[in-house]
C-alpha cells in the first residue's frame, strides 16, 4: 500500500539532497518520478530543486490553490499511456508551503492512486510555530522522519532563527520570507530560546569549500 511520507527538519539539514537521492534511486531502477516544488521559492531558479552540496534537478511547480490530486491522476495516466516508465513516486520539496487541503490531496493520491508521496520540508518557522502544511503533514502522514542537523553547540538543531542585520534573532515578522539563506541559522531549542531572550548575536555557520 502506498504511503504519504514527511521528512522534516530545521534549515540546512540536507532535505533536498535526500529528495534528489531518492529520485535518483527510483530512476536508476527504471522507475519514473515526479518532482514538485513551491512556485514561490525561486532561490535556485524557478522549477529547480538544488542542494547545498551542488546537485540539482528540474521540478514542476505547485502554487496555492492547485489541485494536486487531479494533477497526479493526470500525470499517472499520461505516464501509463506513454512509451516510458510508469510514475512510481512523487517527491515534494518545500512541503511546508503546501496548504492543508493540498496535503489531503496528496494523501488521497497515496490512498486512491497507489502513488507513494514523499514530502520534505521545515517543521517550524523562526517563531517556533508550525507551518500550516507541516502541521497537516504531522497530523496525517503515514510516516514521519526527522532529518537532523546540529547547532553550533553540537546538539540536535530542531529550531531555526531568522537574523536581523546585526545577527540577532528576530521574534516578529511574516512567516514566509523566501531567499536570504544567510539570515537563517539552525539552533537547538536551548540556544534558540536564549537568542530570543538575550538579543545576543547568533554565531553564523562556517562556510565550507566543496
Amino acid at each position: 500500500m502506498a504511503k504519504l511520507y514527511f521528512t522534516y527538519s530545521s534549515m540546512n539539514a540536507g532535505k533536498s539532497t535526500l529528495l534528489l537521492q531518492a529520485s535518483y534511486n527510483y530512476r536508476e531502477r527504471g522507475m519514473g518520478t515526479l518532482l514538485l516544488t513551491a512556485a514561490l521559492d525561486d532561490r535556485a531558479g524557478a522549477g529547480t530543486i538544488a542542494s547545498r552540496i551542488g546537485i540539482a534537478d528540474r521540478a514542476e511547480l505547485y502554487a496555492d490553490g492547485d489541485d494536486l490530486f487531479e494533477r497526479l491522476r493526470a500525470r499517472q495516466a499520461e505516464a501509463a499511456a506513454a512509451d516510458g516508465p510508469d510514475l512510481a513516486c512523487v517527491l515534494v520539496d518545500e512541503a511546508q508551503f503546501l496548504s492543508p487541503a493540498q496535503v489531503w490531496q496528496l494523501a488521497r493520491a497515496a490512498d486512491d492512486l497507489g502513488l507513494p508521496v514523499m514530502c520534505y520540508g521545515l517543521r517550524t518557522d523562526f517563531r517556533g510555530e508550525l507551518f500550516p502544511g507541516s502541521a497537516a503533514l504531522m497530523a496525517i502522514a503515514d510516516s514521519l522522519r526527522e532529518a537532523r542537523t546540529i547547532c553550533h553547540c553540537g546538539r540536535n538543531a530542531t529550531m531555526v532563527a531568522r537574523l536581523d542585520a546585526e545577527g540577532r534573532a528576530m521574534a516578529e515578522g511574516a512567516q514566509v520570507e523566501v531567499g536570504g539563506n544567510e539570515r537563517y541559522v539552525a539552533l537547538c531549542r536551548s540556544h534558540w530560546r536564549t537568542a530570543l531572550e538575550t538579543g545576543a548575536p547568533v554565531p553564523a555557520p562556517v562556510k565550507v569549500d566543496r
